[in-house]
């Protein structure tokens, strides 16, 4: 009889385990917010985070693209628990063009927000086309194999160097370095005299200032606040540039968050004006991925340009009421 009590109580204790342990199994909403609590805790403590991004995408000149890479983030001082992080895209591509690109945005902040460090560095190769300079020629100058085709090489490395002299108030140094050269031009883009003169001297280079008044709340995605960014280049040939020219770019934006937040108006005002011998790839153009959304990049070219764009932004909410990571924009732009 005792043994028959022992093998009982065995078997009881056998079955009460595996209840226990599938009752203390977490459940998929506390494994999300353990996720999510492990994240802000991360994001609190300055720490680094790298996360995928991937995606496709369409432009008028690349159509179809598929693109992957990371976005880094990080504090330069991870004890600074008022500074904002740092953050750097890192994005690879290929379009059903047979293009393949590369690029990445560096928004940094150091010393309590005394020093901020921007920097672009891009690289595309792809097949493209050429249409002149000149609004008139632009506009009137039918896309053929024969009249505008070409393949262009174009690298960038832009990086900026300000410093905080008083509240929202920031000067500093800029060098650019940048690269445009075409090949396999068809007729028309061979004959073109700017495409003659300066498709040889691809090279660039360049030193500046550059002047920013900055309120907004968080720079890289801004919800309210107002930026206005003076910026002057020189290039020429003190660091082995092949042409000499000027550049002066003013740069003026605001912005409103309405109702609630997710929700943001977005004003742009952006004027670009060059001098001197400014080659083919360095010129004006709307629709690069510095400025305006839906032209093709390289459809109108020419030493100055000015425009402006009206943006409201949406972001999706989740259930719980927090904002989602995704939404849509809707816009406005005169050029």
């Amino acid at each position: 009889m005792i043994y028959f009590r022992v093998f009982v109580l065995s078997c009881i204790l056998c079955l009460a385990l595996p209840c226990e342990s599938i009752a203390q199994k977490p459940t998929k909403a506390e494994k999300k917010a353990k996720r999510k609590a492990k994240k802000q805790e991360k994001i609190n403590k300055g720490k680094l985070m790298i996360m995928p991004l991937a995606g496709p995408a369409y432009t008028p000149e690349l159509e179809f693209t598929l693109a992957g890479g990371v976005m880094v983030s990080f504090k330069t001082n991870p004890k600074d628990s008022l500074i904002q992080r740092s953050s750097a895209p890192i994005m690879l591509g290929v379009s059903s063009t047979s293009a393949y690109f590369f690029g990445t945005k560096l928004t940094s902040f150091w010393k309590e927000d005394k020093i901020r460090i921007y920097a672009d560095l891009n690289f595309k190769d792809m097949p493209d086309n050429y249409w002149g300079v000149g609004y008139d020629k632009d506009y009137h100058t039918e896309k053929t194999d024969s009249t505008t085709a070409y393949t262009r090489t174009w690298w960038q490395i832009y990086p900026k160097f300000l410093w905080q002299f008083k509240k929202n108030l920031f000067a500093g140094a800029l060098i650019d370095f940048n690269y445009t050269k075409g090949s396999n031009a068809s007729f028309g883009v061979a004959n073109d005299p700017f495409y003659q003169e300066f498709n040889n001297k691809p090279f660039n280079s360049g030193l500046g200032f550059v002047f920013q008044y900055d309120s907004r709340d968080v720079p890289v995605n801004a919800w309210t606040g107002t930026f206005v960014e003076l910026s002057v280049g020189f290039y020429g040939p003190y660091l082995g540039g092949e042409n000499t020219y000027q550049v002066l770019t003013i740069d003026t934006r605001k912005y409103w968050s309405i109702k609630r937040k997710g929700q943001t108006i977005a004003v742009q005002l952006k004027g670009r004006f060059s001098n001197g011998d400014v080659p083919y790839g360095e010129m004006s153009q709307p629709g690069s991925p510095f400025d305006l959304r839906g032209y093709t990049w390289g459809r109108f070219r020419d030493e100055s340009m000015i425009f402006a764009i009206v943006e409201y932004r949406l972001m999706f909410k989740k259930r719980d009421g927090s904002l989602s990571p995704h939404g849509v924009v809707g816009w406005l732009q005169v050029l």
